[in-house]
């Protein structure tokens, strides 16, 4: 920093946050430091830590995640057991506070944001608050590919609720939100930011022209949605924090071979994560959310309208395959619609008729890409006549001769 200020550079007004941004050191512990003219005088405990502690043998672990960029001591703790870590959380975060130099340097500095505001209230079940997360994911083969995840939480006790999905189209909202309120309650208000698939555009008074299959799908479910100014952290800003706590916690180092697991996980995540304490929200939010917020929410009740949105409708190829998620499944040849419907419960794919009255075929949901074909998606059976009466009439059949040529009789050596 001397070196790049030159003459102007007074050690008694160097920039705390800078330093901090490139050392790693806690803001406090430069304070310190400042008050002693940068002089980092021993501490009065030196030379009393036992030679070996219940982390020797796992530094080499943590320092692998901490160079990564993973810092969260959950995360760390998770992974440590995993090799047979033994210790608490307390050891791990004092290791990572003495080992910040490791962790990659974070944004650069920027500007003020601005004064004060007031953050956005509301009644207990009255609000939620919903957006998308996006991650990448590399293969073992290093192709990168794009995960979104949707996220929703309660405005009032922050109870949360995540799915992944290959894509963020409007048919993954609708099969999103409407796991969500099963899992959550129907409220009154959903908050979210200016959607494609939600808002088209404003008219002259500033009123919002909804997508129409979102408007038939409020309809359908009974709540109202509300708009949040862009760059506005203050109204939606529960949902944004969410966002930010699955990559830090929940994303870290996470390993997983389908989609499926990875929303199992994440369930179990979630549950995990709703029956602890927050101290944001001072509550544990499972038990505020059911005794307070589904005093206003609804139960959410599955209705013939809903199955349709859960099963999305796809084309069927001239070969007789549909694509969902990325994959080819086939479809029998005696359906001869040209669109179906199809929906994946775990690790089974349903394809449905498209006005839903019957299965078609089922799938074992593989995510290779190799396509899946089902029974009869080529063979076709001829129309055969059968005897009526019992069959009496029979005959012989012998096999049949050599059959011997002209020049047999000039075979001398046979003769002999």
């Amino acid at each position: 920093m001397k070196r790049e200020q030159g003459e102007n550079f007074d050690i008694n007004k160097v920039n705390l946050a800078e330093m901090e941004r490139r050392t790693g050191i806690s803001r406090m512990k430069l304070r310190r430091l400042k008050e002693n003219g940068f002089v980092d005088l021993p501490d009065a405990r030196v030379g009393r830590k036992a030679e070996r502690t219940v982390l020797t043998g796992y530094t080499g672990v943590l320092d692998t995640l901490l160079r990564k960029g993973i810092s969260n001591s959950s995360v760390c703790l998770e992974k440590l057991k995993d090799v047979g870590y033994t210790g608490g959380l307390t050891t791990v975060k004092s290791y990572i506070s003495a080992h910040k130099d490791l962790i990659p340097a974070k944004r650069q500095m920027v500007a003020p944001q601005g004064n004060r505001g007031r953050r956005y209230q509301t009644e207990p079940g009255d609000s939620y608050q919903m957006d998308w997360g996006f991650v990448n994911v590399e293969d073992q083969f290093g192709n990168t590919t794009q995960l979104a995840c949707f996220a929703m939480i309660c405005h009032g006790c922050s109870q949360r609720y995540i799915e992944f999905f290959p894509n963020a189209r409007q048919e993954n909202l609708f099969i999103g939100m409407i796991h969500a309120f099963a899992y959550m309650g129907i409220p009154k208000h959903v908050l979210t930011d200016n959607m494609k698939s939600v808002v088209i555009r404003r008219d002259e008074q500033g009123h919002p022209i909804w997508q129409p299959d979102y408007e038939l799908f409020m309809g359908n479910l009974c709540f109202e949605t509300k708009l949040c100014k862009p760059r506005h952290p203050f109204t939606k800003g529960a949902v944004e924090r969410l966002v930010r706590f699955v990559k830090d916690n929940f994303i870290q180092g996470r390993v997983f071979t389908e989609l499926t697991d990875l929303n199992y996980e994440a369930r179990r995540w979630c549950d995990r994560q709703n029956t602890v304490y927050h101290r944001a929200v001072d509550c544990v939010p499972n038990d505020k959310h059911n005794a307070l917020c589904m005093k206003t929410a609804e139960k959410l009740e599955m209705t013939p309208e809903l199955s349709y949105y859960l099963c999305p409708e796809r084309k069927i190829s001239f070969d007789g395959f549909i694509n969902y998620e990325g994959r080819r499944f086939g479809v029998p040849y005696w359906y001869t619609e040209k669109t179906c419907r199809v929906s994946r419960d775990g690790y089974i794919l349903y394809i449905y008729a498209t006005d839903m009255s019957k299965v078609l075929t089922t799938h074992d949901v593989t995510w290779s890409r190799r396509d899946s074909f089902c029974k009869d998606q080529y063979t076709t059976e001829q129309p055969e006549e059968q005897p009526t009466a019992p069959v009496k009439v029979s005959m012989e059949r012998r096999d049949s001769q050599e059959h011997v040529s002209g020049f047999e009789r000039f075979n001398f050596e046979e003769g002999l």
